[in-house]
């Protein structure tokens, strides 16, 4: 298992966010957790990240290293895994390629550097475009492709998307997953998108787990929670 996660539990103040859930995932995969707003789902990426801390109990794995003994930025340069945060947070005042330079901070491989740039370049050629536009100007769907682009440029080992559908027309949604079912697939990159676009997080994964109200209530493939009628009522509009 490349990410395990059990009795994962994070409180805000007095306010219980995550109430013990546990799920894997193994290389390569690509697997999605669902649920309404507030269902804990950006919490449990953000734990993972650890950029909120999880209680005592918690217990996560990373390829066999325990992920609770890692700062936030060690994360990402010591174990390769990437966030694209809800809302993308990018550095609008800066190019395209001003922002994914920067996510290159930690890495002490030009050669590798170079190699990956023309791959997101080639994976995302509206960024080639524009990589001297500064990215604050630019349409929610290429600051999307270029979000995605700084988490591959950081290091990618897995990927951690939060919301990347938010925002975007149908088009430049379908346009932005095929882009990362690409990485996955020719990179090898595993995937864990949180989306509450429930079709297309199915669609788009392998597995996935559905949250409500910081529990896991529902686990399996994907085709199978299509079909669920659970799943059909409560998040695919009947």
């Amino acid at each position: 298992m490349l990410l395990s996660v059990e009795n994962l539990q994070v409180s805000y103040g007095n306010i219980k966010a995550l109430h013990g859930i546990s799920f894997g995932i193994g290389e390569g995969e690509i697997v999605c957790i669902i649920g309404a707003n507030g269902a804990g789902k950006s919490t449990t990426l953000r734990a993972i990240s650890r950029l909120v801390p999880a209680q005592p109990g918690t217990r996560m794995t990373f390829m066999g290293k325990d992920l609770l003994k890692y700062e936030p930025d060690k994360v990402v340069s010591d174990l390769g895994i990437s966030h694209v945060p809800e809302g993308r947070r990018l550095f609008g005042n800066l190019t395209v390629m001003e922002n994914l330079r920067l996510a290159t901070f930690a890495r002490k491989d030009p050669k590798g550097i170079a190699e990956d740039l023309e791959r997101v370049f080639a994976i995302f050629p509206r960024l080639k475009e524009r990589e001297n536009q500064k990215a604050g100007t630019m349409s929610g769907g290429e600051q999307q492709m270029l979000a995605v682009g700084r988490a591959f440029m950081s290091g990618r080992k897995i990927m951690l998307l939060d919301e990347p559908s938010m925002g975007l027309a149908p088009l430049l949604m379908k346009s932005v997953f095929d882009s990362m079912k690409e990485i996955n697939r020719t990179e090898g990159t595993t995937i864990l998108v949180v989306e509450q676009n429930a079709r297309m997080a199915l669609q788009f994964s392998g597995r996935g787990y559905v949250l409500e109200n910081g529990r896991l209530v529902l686990e399996g493939r994907s085709d199978s929670l299509l079909a669920d009628p659970l799943v059909k009522k409560a998040y695919l509009g009947g």
